[in-house]
């Protein structure tokens, strides 16, 4: 399955199998105060410097949060999408559990964008669904619902299940569905990492689709945290993980070992180069 994202000219396909797409995560106001002062003030240099380095890092999408408490993100968000595309030709993630904010910032985008994201509440499904179809964007559902999140991975693929019906039902491609099973802290839960990695084989397995995960979300609240988020990072690619949202300055590595170890790297040349590019 391949899912097809476009900046102003630029084409980023996120394909079953593989390589691995690396959705940058940086640009996130709770990760980042600063993003938040920054961006109220009209000045958009600190934003463009976590673009930059991520792309250079080996981003091929970025994920584009401005969401923080007291903030217009309908405003923010789609002024910080217009400056990251007048400077860089990269698909960008739409990130706001606003839909007003998402519409604003899908009008104001060029190319086809990734929403982040939709689930399984009927509020998500009515709201963001009708978005993607008339935008022409991809979304990624997570699988949670009204219910919450469930620690069964076949109820997690319900979900999923239940999303891509009703995505459908609207007007939303298929191929456009990126599937999100829930990355959790394993700090707070022993089994969650299992639960996850679980979820990833159902949906490769009855799905066929393409999958996405908050790759640090795991490790929270524990030290060695690149670490842990390195060993699972391999795991879960090699279980059907495509399109990790991400810091790519700290898993990129992993993620080309990776893909050479499960030969998606002839001759090791994306290995090599990146290693190349990091001692220039």
């Amino acid at each position: 399955m391949k899912t097809v994202l476009k900046g102003r000219t630029r084409e980023v396909v996120i394909d079953t199998d593989g390589p691995v797409i690396i959705i940058g995560e940086s640009i996130n106001p709770t990760r980042r105060r600063k993003l938040v002062s920054t961006l109220e003030a009209g000045d958009f240099g600190y934003l463009l410097e976590l673009a930059e380095s991520q792309i250079n890092a080996g981003a091929e999408v970025l994920d584009v949060n401005v969401g923080y408490p007291g903030v217009d993100d309908v405003r923010l968000l789609p002024a910080a999408v217009m400056a990251i595309q007048e400077r860089f030709d990269v698909p960008l993630c739409i990130d706001s559990p606003n839909p007003a904010a998402i519409e604003a910032a899908l009008k104001a985008a060029r190319g086809k964008c990734l929403i982040n994201s939709v689930n399984g509440k009927e509020a998500s499904l009515s709201g963001i669904l009708p978005l993607a179809r008339d935008h022409g964007a991809a979304i990624i559902g997570l699988c949670m619902d009204d219910d919450g999140i469930t620690n069964d991975p076949g109820k997690r693929l319900a979900i999923a299940e239940k999303i891509i019906e009703r995505s459908v039902k609207t007007g939303v491609c298929e191929e456009d569905i990126v599937i999100d099973p829930l990355a959790m802290a394993v700090s707070a839960e022993p089994m969650a990492c299992m639960t996850t990695l679980e979820t990833i084989k159902l949906v490769r397995q009855n799905l066929g689709l393409n999958i996405t995960i908050g790759a640090s979300n795991i490790s929270f609240g524990l030290p060695g945290r690149e670490t842990l988020n390195a060993a699972f990072m391999a795991i879960c690619i090699q279980n059907g993980l495509t399109c990790p949202i991400a810091n790519p300055e700290k898993i990129t590595s992993t993620v080309l070992a990776t893909d050479l170890i499960m030969g998606r790297d002839d001759f090791a040349v994306r290995f090599i180069m990146h290693f190349q590019d990091q001692t220039r």
